[in-house]
């Protein structure tokens, strides 16, 4: 019994369960119970360890052990228990309405039962340690002190909670893992762009921030309402025209689901007043309560998006023509298309990106959807409802071409690319590209979703910008007044003014030079140029090449996690 109680004691110097729900929190970003827990259980085999609340309790507060947790101390050194105090003094406070709404949606109810494996089934079963688990942080969203371990202890309708510590440590190892190979992948990120910073010189860099701009041009912005008949879509559409007496090259910005065109009115004031006109959509079809509230109608929408700027581009070469306050003022043969989260998706399809079936067959299949932490394959696996098996040679969205030649350059924000596009769909665009990806993004994982496929990209016109400390939501402005969209708690929002302004300064010199043609602008797309503007507010990286070699240590590791690894093969 010794011997069984040393093994797993020795494991949990390094997993626990305060360290596993401690990496959980930042993913929910999100009536106090009569019932409230005054004892937690930790099981393995047939061992299991009480420990009171109130313990853990005076042990936050003071940093002290009482006699019930003394016991323990001869197997946890003293700086892992000021490790396990500083998790347990983590809080998180959110607005409980947000918390509710996302506990509600697909994403929230694949965490709450990847979080049930957590409960010992022997004391409840699965729907019902859901149910509790739902409760505790809808409750503990509640209190003063919002979102805490202890709080969502102390909110568990039971009067103990019983942990299965075998699966705690398993789900450790998980999450330790993809914490360790992120950090590690956005270290070689930094060093590269450290690097490639080193090789522009201080002459180079004057030169380049002596390049004359425009200045700031009048603008007048008009919205127009567009409907497409043959789709039934009803494309309300905001267009920010500069006053100028030439046809100006065309921006169009895609915003991601529960956003709107108010949200990126700070990035077309920038691009109009720079001689850039700058078309911003409103995309229909979506279910929308607030922004951590949206899910597809209808899978339709990765093909109907793209066909939305297709659509409104076609609608533009007829007012060039007929419509006076446009007449000869666009130039649609020059066009850039910008996106941010499912925008970023739909400015990659028009840029020349195909839907992979087959890489979305593999990752989706339930065997490799159920263990994964990556919240946005379940996005991307509603592509397969386009394809069924059983008519997929004659499916008519798959002879639907997305790309549109007028496209010359797009960038991606937060974009969702694994397993929607994978390696061979992404190598379909032949337009200069840039990701623009966030270190600590929970919905679309900068590992994942940007940096992994930026190393698979052959097009030698690539730029990867990292936004070290950034979140998923940094770079979305304010939305217009009366928006039905909830205020994000800082945490989730992160660093918004410095993640703005590196937008603004790096996506307007490489429209400039690809799709305006002003090749004076590439000065800016640099490491180097990178360097001079970052703030150490936000980091902020900048690649031109990144090699699957340099990734090779942790594309390993995800080999070895699964033989049939589909984020690495197609």
């Amino acid at each position: 019994m010794n011997s069984v109680f040393g093994t797993w004691t020795s494991r949990l110097k390094k997993r626990s369960l305060l360290l596993v729900l401690s990496m959980l929190l930042p993913t929910f970003g999100i009536s106090n119970t009569v019932i409230a827990a005054d004892k937690i259980y930790a099981s393995y085999s047939i061992l299991e360890i009480p420990i009171p609340v109130i313990s853990l309790e005076k042990f936050t507060k003071t940093g002290k052990l009482d006699q019930d947790l003394a016991v323990y101390q001869d197997y946890i050194s003293p700086q892992q228990l000021q490790k396990f105090r500083e998790i347990l003094l983590r809080s998180i406070k959110v607005n409980p309405a947000i918390a509710t709404q996302f506990l509600s949606t697909e994403q929230g109810e694949f965490l709450l039962h990847r979080l049930a494996t957590l409960i010992d089934y022997k004391f409840y079963d699965r729907e019902l340690a859901i149910n509790y688990l739902r409760h505790a942080f809808i409750a503990a969203s509640q209190t003063k002190e919002g979102i805490t371990i202890l709080n969502l202890i102390r909110n568990y309708p039971s009067n103990n909670v019983h942990f299965n510590l075998k699966n705690i440590l398993e789900i450790g190892e998980e999450l330790e893992s993809i914490i360790s190979e992120t950090n590690q992948a956005i270290t070689i990120v930094q060093q590269l762009s450290k690097q490639e910073a080193a090789s522009y010189t201080t002459v180079s860099l004057l030169s380049s921030s002596s390049i004359n701009k425009p200045v700031n041009l009048e603008t007048k912005k008009y919205t127009v309402n567009f409907f497409d008949h043959q789709r039934n879509r009803s494309l309300p559409t905001d267009i920010y025209l500069p006053h100028v007496q030439y046809p100006t090259p065309i921006i169009i910005i895609s915003h991601g689901l529960g956003l709107n065109s108010s949200n990126f009115d700070y990035l077309a004031q920038t691009f109009a007043s720079q001689g850039l006109t700058v078309v911003i959509p409103n995309h229909p079809r979506l279910v929308i309560n607030n922004i951590t509230d949206v899910k597809l109608k209808e899978a339709q929408e990765f093909i109907e998006r793209p066909l939305d700027i297709k659509y409104i581009l076609n609608e533009l070469d007829k007012y060039n023509q007929y419509n006076p306050n446009f007449q000869d003022k666009l130039n649609l043969n020059r066009v850039g298309v910008i996106g941010q989260s499912f925008g970023g998706y739909t400015a990659l399809a028009l840029a020349g990106a195909k839907i992979n079936f087959q890489q979305l067959e593999i990752d989706c299949h339930p065997e490799n959807l159920i263990n994964t932490w990556n919240m946005s394959l379940l996005f991307q696996c509603r592509a397969l409802e386009l394809s069924p098996k059983s008519t997929r040679e004659n499916h008519p969205y798959l002879s639907v071409n997305l790309a549109d030649e007028r496209v010359k350059a797009a960038i991606a924000i937060n974009p969702i690319t694994s397993s929607i596009f994978g390696k061979s769909g992404l190598n379909q665009i032949k337009t200069p590209v840039m990701f623009i990806s966030s270190s600590k993004d929970t919905v679309a994982p900068a590992l994942y979703e940007q940096i992994i496929p930026f190393s698979w990209l052959n097009n030698p016109q690539k730029y990867l910008v990292m936004l070290v400390g950034g979140t998923h939501f940094s770079t979305i402005g304010n939305s217009k007044p009366g928006s039905q969209q909830i205020s994000l708690p800082t945490d989730m929002v992160g660093n918004a003014a410095q993640a703005r302004n590196y937008i603004n300064a790096l996506s307007l010199p490489f429209f400039q030079t690809y799709v305006s043609q002003k090749l004076e602008y590439m000065s800016y797309l640099n490491a180097g140029y990178a360097e001079t503007i970052a703030d150490p507010s936000l980091g902020l990286s900048f690649l031109q090449s990144l090699k699957s070699p340099a990734l090779e240590p942790i594309l390993n590791n995800e080999r070895k996690k699964n033989s049939i690894s589909p984020i690495l093969n197609y």
